[in-house]
């Protein structure tokens, strides 16, 4: 019994904190105390300097070298694009409409790491998580973004070229942060004192200020329509997903550390990127915030629950 117990507290750990500052982002959005345009200001400042300098500083804190160890980050891209590709063969049983069934794709498969998952990790393991996240993080990053604008474009129709999602990838803060982190680190370049110091007060801020923003960005408007999609979508982010991919890891021999980073990262919630892609691309907006809104809540149960079994079975 106590030994349930605390593998409950533990669970709970990891989620209730997220939850608790989501919620007070919503509150403070609800009394005005924070608005739109500071929701839009603060993620551009977390997208673009306090995302990038946490990875940058905890990845380059690390010791790498090129025996380090990316068969997680290549595991997690092989099967994200498998699992990507029997969505897309699943969801045409049921749904005809080919630009529906690219947004429920897109919002099933692409998950909120940078935020939600990365501060589950944190919560669970602490900074020596980075070590293992950090790739992860990086190379399923990439890949979100390729598989993303490719199947919204064979869908939706939208002009979007090779060069285009490159050049989208190569300037992405958070690719470029780990690429540089990951360089320092096995160059032993180490940045001078005062500028460690001012990069580590920006990484600080980064999950605070980024889970504000997400319970801020949620609304509940967008639930009254299409609401049996988003929950077909929602079901295969948050159970087939973390299952899929946890259970393979499982079966490859990753335990501990990795496969509760396996777990953490894909159990997220669909990233608000997909929402903003799809919208640009004239896509059926209010269906993919209403995947986000759903998720975003479910997940933090569904991950208790998936962090309770797997720490009951001792394997993270």
């Amino acid at each position: 019994m106590n030994n349930f117990l605390e593998v409950l507290i533990f669970s709970f750990s990891v989620t209730m904190p997220i939850f608790l500052i989501l919620v007070l982002g919503a509150v403070l959005y609800r009394i005005r105390l924070i608005n739109d345009n500071f929701v839009d200001v603060a993620s551009k400042l977390v997208f673009n300097v306090t995302l990038p300098a946490l990875l940058f500083i905890s990845i380059s804190k690390t010791s790498l070298s090129t025996d380090t160890d990316l068969s997680l980050a290549i595991y997690a891209m092989i099967a994200v694009t498998i699992t990507y590709f029997a969505l897309e063969v699943l969801l045409s049983i049921w749904v005809s409409d080919k630009a529906e069934r690219a947004v429920l794709v897109q919002g099933a498969f692409r998950s909120n790491m940078g935020i939600i998952g990365l501060a589950y990790c944190v919560n669970a393991y602490g900074d020596e998580v980075f070590s293992v996240a950090s790739g992860y993080l990086g190379g399923v990053t990439v890949l979100f973004n390729i598989l993303s604008v490719i199947g919204l474009n064979r869908a939706l129709g939208a002009n979007v070229g090779l060069v285009v999602i490159l050049k989208g990838i190569a300037k992405n803060p958070l690719i470029i942060a780990i690429l540089a982190a990951f360089m320092a680190s096995s160059t032993g370049f180490t940045l001078p004192s005062t500028l460690h110091k001012a990069g580590d007060y920006f990484a600080q801020m980064t999950l605070p200020l980024a889970l504000l923003c997400a319970g801020a960005s949620l609304s509940f408007k967008s639930l009254k329509t299409g609401m049996i999609g988003a929950i077909m979508a929602s079901v295969s982010k948050l159970i087939f997903i973390p299952l899929t991919l946890t259970l393979g890891g499982y079966w490859l021999g990753y335990r501990g550390m990795e496969l509760g980073v396996l777990f953490l990262m894909s159990s997220a919630p669909t990233a608000s990127a997909s929402y903003i892609m799809v919208r640009a691309m004239k896509g059926n907006a209010t269906l993919a915030a209403n995947i986000i809104v759903i998720t975003t809540i479910a997940s933090l149960l569904t991950t208790s629950i998936g962090v309770t079994l797997l720490r009951s079975f001792k394997l993270i």
